[in-house]
């Protein structure tokens, strides 16, 4: 059975240390991946996840060390969101202000408690409380305790000058459906999974473009349980959309097709196989350096350009 959803996120950040620091100890997800980006070796590719680095945990970072700022507009991701125990909403408040990370008070949208922040590079974040989540694993192996843990996204809004072109594909291609509307937010969701379920498309007609910078979200990838149903969503988008995506990209814990939805943001249709214990165990994802096979005999090289993590 298709298991539809969000497999990841992948933003662009400034240095690579304050990166983990934020995201590894302040939101205590585990650093489950260290590698490079493949198309520029010099640069890492970091990946954040739950214990395991399951589909729908994955939030990955091109942290370039001099990037400039990003500016939010039409055709990216507005906000990424994150699932905690409902009662852990109190538990962040305060722990954003002990780390000083700016955030705004608790709203209701959709009518589920919503915390968004900003990470040290201006990145739309939030978390949301939900019920009965308390029960999920959770990595404990940082400073968040277990019990008010982030489990994984929630959800990704998408700026957009019009909806329907982009709800189009959602629907035919990727198994979203639409299950409510509030303000200028349309709702939809996919069905057969836990994690990262929700697509909210914000309609902002007349804002200005985006701008890729730090801080930007670079590309949302979707799942496909293996390479048929990856195949079967490329003839879809073809045969009923006109739309053509980029040659399949092996990225070594899964394998990538790449296309612009209708509204310009990037989207990704990545494999669920292999995942991220493929090349290291996983009671030790994260820790070593790995690089794919045709980037190995440049380690030496590669490391002498990375910065030092800490």
């Amino acid at each position: 059975m298709q298991i539809n959803g969000i497999h990841h996120v992948t933003a662009i950040s400034g240095p690579a240390r304050r990166n983990l620091d934020f995201y590894g100890r302040v939101l205590g997800l585990r650093l489950v991946k260290k590698t490079v980006n493949f198309d520029d070796p010099g640069t890492y590719h970091l990946y954040y996840g739950d214990v395991a680095g399951a589909p729908g945990t994955i939030l990955t970072f091109f942290p370039w060390e001099h990037a400039a700022p990003g500016r939010l507009g039409v055709g990216e991701t507005q906000e990424t969101v994150f699932r905690v125990p409902e009662g852990a909403i109190g538990y962040w408040a305060h722990r954003f202000i002990e780390h000083g990370v700016p955030h705004d008070v608790p709203v209701k949208r959709f009518g589920e408690s919503v915390l968004a922040f900003r990470d040290p590079d201006g990145m739309r974040l939030a978390l949301v409380g939900l019920p009965g989540i308390e029960r999920e694993a959770a990595w404990d192996g940082g400073d968040v305790p277990a019990e008010h843990a982030i489990r994984g996204f929630h959800s990704v809004s998408l700026l957009l000058e019009d909806a329907a072109p982009t709800a189009a594909i959602l629907g035919d291609v990727l198994g979203f459906k639409e299950i409510g509307r509030e303000d200028t937010l349309i709702r939809y969701r996919a069905e057969g999974a836990a994690l990262g379920t929700i697509v909210d498309l914000r309609v902002a007609g007349g804002f200005l473009p985006a701008r890729q910078g730090a801080g930007s979200v670079h590309h949302v990838a979707f799942r496909a349980a293996d390479d048929a149903a990856q195949e079967e969503m490329v003839r879809r988008l073809a045969e009923n959309h006109g739309i053509r995506t980029t040659e399949q990209r092996d990225r070594n814990y899964f394998r990538s097709v790449y296309f612009r939805e209708p509204g310009r943001v990037l989207f990704e249709i990545a494999t669920d196989a292999p995942g991220f214990a493929v090349d290291e165990p996983a009671a030790t994802l994260g820790q070593a350096l790995k690089l794919p096979a045709g980037l190995e005999t440049q380690r030496a090289r590669i490391e002498a350009l990375l910065p030092e993590l800490g």
